[in-house]
């Protein structure tokens, strides 16, 4: 495994996935949950049974700095809950809005899912890039120039996750890289007997 940072010896619930668009967090995440038998949230769902639209509904209404600050309050809002043993997808810019990622790693351990930004964006390609409007009708070349663009702005955060792990583990870009995360995420987390 060529994982850059290892989970110290206590994980500290809940865990909260965080990474650019098309790593995988949502579908990790529900498939970590499932072998666990955790709850899992997807964090941009949330949003919007909280405050009755979809996080580009409210964007497009109120703007992206509204839209922050309230996504910020959905977390906080969340961590209230008695349940601990959750499984959260973030937003892919939430980590990267002012001092988020303290936040995360103070509420519980965060994992970064990186690809390279090749691999993302075939990701996001092959996901649909009709549901992310942010990238309007990129393809290709200039999808991938896209999300390393904002992957350089992005990255300083995301590298202050509690634990990195590297995608695809063993090298190979193929469907069922989502399932050997997952299942990767299981071990550790049985490994520390939470």
């Amino acid at each position: 495994m060529k994982n850059e940072k290892k989970l110290n010896n206590n994980i500290k619930l809940p865990i909260y996935l965080i990474g650019y668009m098309g790593a995988g967090k949502t579908t990790i995440g529900r498939l970590l949950a499932d072998k666990l038998g955790w709850h899992f949230v997807d964090l941009d769902d949330a949003f919007a049974e909280i405050y009755g639209l979809t996080p580009q509904e409210f964007i497009n209404k109120y703007g992206v700095e509204e839209f922050r600050k309230n996504e910020k309050r959905c977390v906080e809002t969340l961590s209230e809950l008695p349940i601990q043993k959750v499984i959260y997808a973030t937003g892919g810019g939430y980590p990267c809005w002012e001092d988020n990622m303290e936040c995360l790693k103070e509420l519980g351990t965060s994992i970064y899912i990186k690809w390279n930004n090749k691999h993302l964006a075939q990701r996001i390609e092959l996901s649909g890039i009709e549901h992310r409007p942010i990238l309007g009708k990129r393809q290709g070349k200039e999808l991938e120039e896209f999300v390393e663009w904002q992957m350089s702005g992005r990255e300083p955060f995301y590298n202050q996750a509690d634990y990195i792990i590297s995608a695809p583990l063993n090298n190979i870009f193929e469907e069922k890289n989502d399932e050997d995360i997952a299942a990767h995420l299981y071990g550790i987390i049985i490994q520390e007997k939470i």
